[in-house]
């Protein structure tokens, strides 16, 4: 495909500012349907990546593709905080319907860094108070007030200075915990009580954290990790926000992945999934949180597009409709135990973890961070080369991301696992 006839390579190559990429797949996307894309060589790739977690009702669902057109048609824009819109009214209530707790007004934003930002401005209007807690590892968006809040310098550098009054809590990893040595034992949960009596000036809004990490490198925190960090924060009178960014709609095998353990939140946010790859985001919580904000401290002009709130109104049926939660809760599993599998033949392999089709595995470092980084990213070229596509993360760079579309068969997987397996072992 060319543009006033030149490739669309030579055109991102000279019109778009790539300089903070790693670098661009080497894939021209003409197509996608389901599981699949497809360049414009007609060849075929399985999605394995979904778009950064994004597309999880499949690339280009009829149903999703149809309720977008029929909202395109009637109008596209208005100002969704201006005037009465019925589709983002809809939207708004089937959300509070399926967040957890008593979570029920949500204000949209176009993005996920956007819903963070708002979240916690909505915290220190509530509360009164200026300081968050975060986590060591996590990541919440790039916009100045997220990167402040996200523990990574990798994606900090040459941009502060941030946000200042955020202390950082230990990383809950549950298998190698470094505050609890090794296996987690909740030592790292009662540490974020040490944080706010040692770390903090004790004037804490919020404390903010993914259920599960996914920049970090897909870590799953112990089943009881939120339930102990949620007593504390109460004793101290702190705001729980989740990201649920990434992991929400379904993702990890629940609506959203805090309710894997057992919390409410007070403030949610939401993006990626919510409307099957239209901008949207949102923030959600409970009404005497909500109307904490006052005329003027919040606005978004595109926030709550009507055509990216009917793409979402349609992503939640689909998602009820075709069973998606459940769909990814047992493939989840079946893909966890394949990569076990795997894993005992590829001496690469240190670890696979993960919630749902959110799943993880991580690279050995017997040769160094750097050598298992490097080899992720061969993995990944040679993973392409063969049809299939991956994402690779975590703090090292060390670990190779499965989050495809969660209307993924089971064949479709298998195809994956040996894809992948056959890749591990060329670049061994």
């Amino acid at each position: 495909m060319t543009v006033a006839g030149r490739s669309a390579s030579e055109l991102y190559q000279r019109y778009v500012n790539l300089s903070p990429v790693a670098g661009v797949e080497p894939v021209t996307v003409e197509r996608g349907r389901g599981a699949e894309l497809w360049d414009v060589d007609g060849r075929r790739y399985l999605d394995c990546f979904a778009g950064i977690s994004v597309v999880s009702t499949g690339h280009s669902h009829p149903r999703v593709v149809e309720a977008a057109r029929e909202q395109m048609e009637r109008f596209i824009h208005c100002g969704s905080l201006l005037y009465e819109v019925p589709v983002v009214g809809e939207l708004a209530a089937r959300l509070a319907e399926v967040s957890p707790g008593a979570l029920q007004k949500t204000f949209f934003s176009n993005s996920g860094a956007e819903a963070v930002e708002g979240a916690m401005r909505l915290a220190r209007a509530f509360t009164g108070r200026t300081e968050f807690i975060a986590l060591e590892t996590g990541f919440h968006g790039r916009t100045n007030a997220t990167l402040a809040v996200t523990g990574n310098r990798k994606r900090k550098q040459h941009g502060g200075p941030y946000l200042g009054g955020v202390a950082f809590a230990p990383a809950p990893h549950l298998t190698r915990c470094r505050v609890c040595g090794g296996a987690c034992t909740l030592r790292c949960a009662d540490a974020v009580e040490d944080v706010i009596n040692y770390h903090t000036s004790g004037n804490v809004a919020a404390f903010i954290a993914e259920p599960v990490l996914g920049e970090a490198g897909i870590v799953v925190p112990h089943p009881d990790y939120f339930r102990r960090v949620k007593e504390i924060l109460d004793r101290h009178g702190i705001l729980l926000i989740v990201d649920e960014v990434q992991t929400g709609f379904g993702r990890t095998g629940r609506m959203f992945g805090i309710e894997h353990f057992g919390v409410e939140p007070d403030i949610m946010t939401m993006a990626k999934g919510i409307a099957s790859g239209f901008p949207l985001g949102g923030f959600i919580a409970r009404p005497e949180i909500a109307d904490a904000f006052q005329p003027g401290e919040h606005l978004s002009t595109f926030g709550g597009n009507p055509v990216s709130c009917a793409a979402a109104v349609a992503t939640l049926d689909v998602i009820e409709d075709e069973r998606l939660c459940e769909n990814s809760a047992r493939l989840g599993e079946w893909l966890l135990a394949k990569l076990e599998r795997v894993a005992a033949r590829q001496q690469a392999i240190t670890e696979v973890r993960g919630k749902g089709l959110m799943v993880g595995i991580e690279l050995g470092d017997r040769g160094g961070a750097t050598t298992a980084a490097q080899q992720a990213v061969q993995v990944r070229a040679a993973c392409r080369e063969r049809g299939l596509i991956i994402g690779v993360g975590g703090f090292f760079g060390n670990v190779l991301r499965i989050q495809p579309p969660l209307v993924i068969t089971e064949e479709q997987l298998a195809s994956a696992v040996a894809t992948l397996d056959e890749a591990l072992t060329a670049t061994a």
